[in-house]
Parts: structure tokens; sequence; C-alpha cells
């Protein structure tokens, strides 16, 4: 499930957060960074909360007093908490909240791989559906949002909700 993951993933922050400023593609990149193991066919530590919750303490300290620069790396921690979100990752307590039942990873499946073929293609179609949505939402077809959301990850202002 990629388009499910990386384009859900910004246009849910874009609705929530209303935030011009947000790097969208770092959020799309945190999103996607959990799928890194679904490659191999084993969970671990990216579709943990405790990777979550790393990597904005890492990115909270290493850009004290450099505002701009932690405005885009906030991405990272917020697309993997969105992947923990759309993939139904908090549903298996042993991985959502590793480590407090055990540091292993044995038996412990991706979320994103165990679902039936049929659900998977739905949710990429969805994904689909809410990029096509988005498009129309957010006026991408005008060339300068394109240009502004593709260069610097930022949405215009005057196309998100006030």
């Amino acid at each position: 499930m990629f388009f499910w993951f990386v384009i859900v993933a910004p246009v849910v922050v874009a609705e929530i957060f209303r935030s011009p400023m947000i790097d969208y593609r770092v959020v799309a990149l945190g999103a996607a960074l959990p799928l890194l193991e679904a490659v191999i066919g084993q969970a671990f530590v990216l579709h943990t909360m405790a990777a979550a919750i790393v990597s904005l303490v890492v990115v909270m300290l290493a850009t004290q007093n450099r505002r701009l620069v932690r405005r885009r790396w906030l991405g990272i921690p917020i697309g993997l908490m969105m992947h923990l979100i759309l993939g139904a990752v908090w549903a298996s307590d042993r991985l959502f909240l590793w480590p407090a039942f055990g540091f292993s990873f044995d038996d412990v499946g991706v979320p994103d791989r165990s679902r039936p073929l049929a659900v998977w293609l739905l949710l990429e179609l969805i994904g689909l559906g809410v990029g096509w949505w988005a498009w129309r939402r957010y006026e991408l077809g005008d060339a300068d949002n394109r240009e502004l959301l593709l260069t610097t990850g930022q949405l215009n202002r005057s196309v998100l909700p006030s």
C-alpha cells in the first residue's frame, strides 16, 4: 500500500494542521519509511510508537534555535505517526507499544502485508481518489501551486481552509 500512505497522510495533515509552511513531501516520506520493513516482510522499530517518539525528540533536539529547519523535519515523526494510524498498527499492542511487551519482533508480521489483496487494492484506490480530491482541493492544476508544492513541499496559503 503505497498511495494509501504517501497521499493520504499529507492530505490528512494538511486538513488538520492547515499550515502552509509544513513540508508535505517530508510528511509523505515519514509515512512511507515503515514500508521499507514491509519489503522484507518483518515489522521492526519503524512500525512502533517508540520510533515516532524518538524521531520527534531527535528532531526537536537537533533543531534547537533553527525554526525553519525544525518545521521541515517535523514531517518525519508526523509521517511516522500517520503511518501508525493509517496502517492500523495500533491494533497490535506488541508492535505499537514495543518494547513494553518485550524486545522481540518474532512472529510480529507487518500489518500492511497481512490484509487480503482486495482490501489492499481498495485502500490503494481510496488513496488515489484522495489524491484526485487533493489535486482539485489544493488547486494543483495551477502551475504556480504545483511548482510551490514540488519545490518547497508547501501549499499555497489561499487554498488551505481557514
